[in-house]
């Protein structure tokens, strides 16, 4: 994939007029959640004359630049969800994406990328075993028996061809996942076993044989690159997760490992076709609180090796906290905010243009909320009820109680959220996402990152809002 140059861009009067009807003066009731912070419009404006300063760029050459939408999409969607690669085409989300992680593969603590394995270790059933039928098929044709790739990973083959220039990336770990990456690098030899059979397994296609699935080469083409998801090097993520103080070092040698077997890799297949070389691409999902950051990561050193990574833009809190309180705001003061997340990486020494904003496609609410006025910075009694998990809710659902009446919508500083005066959920919705997309071009930014693509309506509203904001249409 081209590397991007350094470019800044201006944002137009009409979108700086938008952010800052975002940032209105704040209530007392909102000081948890950081809406006391009067200077937020301020802080666009400045953001904002920096980029034109920098470099004032006109629309026809803006509309040229290629910012990265990349949108995961979850191995087991498919069950309670519903939620299929067919999807992603009917919705109308491929056409505006660039590249699609998918969510996740498993890391086993002796340096090995698996596929195959115990009952919520791995599903080959989702993966690559299970037949579509023509319904559900993205281009109409039923699996048969027969046929060595089929599942998910045969249906984002066909998204592909529908789609010229979708790129797909295999996503490794996630929160869950992450449990054995301090251990599976913690040696050299180990680092080289793991991206070597990541390769094996998801670049050169080579899938464990399951009845009349897989074999060698049979996913070759379906990947085009590696995402880390690791959750986090040199701090803790989820409670069984181990790690180590060396992992800050080893997780740069591990970026530079793959870097190093994906580049031969694509030289050895551009002499073995006859072909020009392939860019493999390399990203990584990345904290935003700033220990986590400094624990785990040398940014000048591993941003050298990644096309990109994607920014933590959400769960700055979480529906088990005891206090209501914003989860991914644009801006916010003396709390993690968008803003935080990018000038802390900025600082750190990572180029703008490699930089990708997490935006969520979920809301986290709270129930039993007491305090009154808008809800927001006010003790609550636990989760929100929710169809799959209490204190989570997809965007589609948040909609339909957003244009219910029973809640209302405030906007504040790059967030949303609703409220009934008991119930509070805090999401993004596309009012907010414009404000992002118009950040993203101001900072000069690589483009927006979603999580997950089920989250969306089934006309795919939130992916195309970011992308008409990242087009400035």
């Amino acid at each position: 994939m081209r590397r991007r140059t350094l470019v800044r861009t201006t944002v137009a009067a009409g979108s700086l007029a938008l952010l800052a009807t975002l940032a209105p003066a704040a209530t007392a009731n909102s000081a948890n959640s950081a809406n006391t912070a009067g200077t937020a419009a301020a802080k666009v404006t400045a953001a904002t004359a920096a980029a034109t300063t920098a470099q004032r760029d006109d629309d026809d050459d803006d509309d040229r630049r290629s910012y990265k939408s990349i949108g995961y999409f979850s191995q087991w969607g498919i069950y309670g969800r519903n939620y299929h690669v067919k999807n992603l085409q009917t919705s109308g989300q491929a056409a505006k994406l660039t590249h699609i992680n998918y969510a996740f593969t498993n890391v086993s603590p002796d340096g090995r990328c698996f596929i195959s394995g115990p009952a919520g270790e791995a599903d080959t059933w989702a993966d690559y075993v299970r037949p579509v039928d023509a319904a559900g098929s993205v281009d109409g044709v039923a699996d048969n028996w027969e046929q060595p790739l089929a599942g998910n990973f045969n249906q984002l083959r066909k998204l592909k061809a529908k789609n010229p220039g979708l790129r797909a990336l295999i996503s490794l770990g996630g929160w869950t996942w992450s449990t054995h990456f301090s251990e599976a690098v913690s040696t050299p030899a180990k680092r080289k076993s793991l991206a070597a059979s990541c390769i094996d397994i998801y670049i050169k296609g080579n899938l464990p044989v399951d009845g009349t699935r897989g074999g060698q080469g049979v996913a070759a083409g379906v990947f085009d690159g590696i995402d880390i998801d690791w959750e986090w090097p040199g701090s803790a993520g989820e409670d069984d997760t181990p790690y180590r103080p060396e992992d800050k070092q080893n997780f740069t040698a591990l970026v530079r490992e793959f870097r190093t077997q994906l580049d031969a890799y694509s030289r050895s297949e551009a002499r073995r076709t006859g072909t020009k070389p392939k860019r493999y691409d390399l990203s990584a999902f990345v904290p935003t609180a700033p220990a986590k950051i400094d624990a785990g990561f040398e940014i000048p050193k591993i941003m050298k090796d990644f096309d990109w990574v994607n920014l933590q833009g959400y769960d700055f809190h979480v529906s088990g906290e005891k206090k209501t309180a914003q989860q991914s705001a644009l801006f916010a003061k003396n709390d993690f905010s968008v803003h935080q997340t990018v000038s802390d990486w900025l600082k750190r020494g990572a180029p703008a243009h490699k930089l990708v904003v997490g935006m969520p496609f979920y809301g986290q609410g709270w129930t039993g909320v007491s305090g009154g006025g808008d809800g927001m910075g006010q003790p609550a009694e636990r989760p929100a009820p929710a169809i799959h998990q209490p204190g989570f809710e997809d965007y589609k659902v948040l909609k339909k109680l957003a244009d219910s009446g029973e809640y209302k919508v405030h906007r504040k500083y790059g967030q949303a959220w609703l409220f009934n005066g008991k119930t509070l959920w805090t999401y993004d919705d596309p009012t907010v996402l414009r404000a992002k997309t118009d950040y993203i071009r101001a900072r000069g930014l690589g483009g927006a990152m979603f999580w997950s693509l089920d989250g969306d309506t089934d006309d795919g509203e939130l992916v195309k809002a970011v992308d008409r904001g990242l087009k400035r249409r």
